[in-house]
């Protein structure tokens, strides 16, 4: 029980702290990259979108003359 405490309460070790900062790292990457991924997902869906958009409008325009 006291030695578990001790382990608790302990500084971490260079070693422990650095292999922790690494996870967290890793983990702020992969966020980042599927943010990343979604923002380009986003400007493709848009360009269609103006796409799609601007034809209609040209449809509706020769309807219309």
């Amino acid at each position: 029980m006291i030695a578990m405490m001790k382990r608790l309460l302990a500084t971490p070790s260079p070693l422990e702290m650095a292999a922790k900062e690494l996870v967290a790292a890793q983990r702020a990457k992969l966020e980042a990259e599927s943010a990343c991924e979604y923002a380009a997902n986003m400007v493709q869906y848009n360009e269609d979108r103006i796409s799609r958009l601007k034809r209609r409008v040209d449809e509706l325009q020769g309807e219309i003359a």
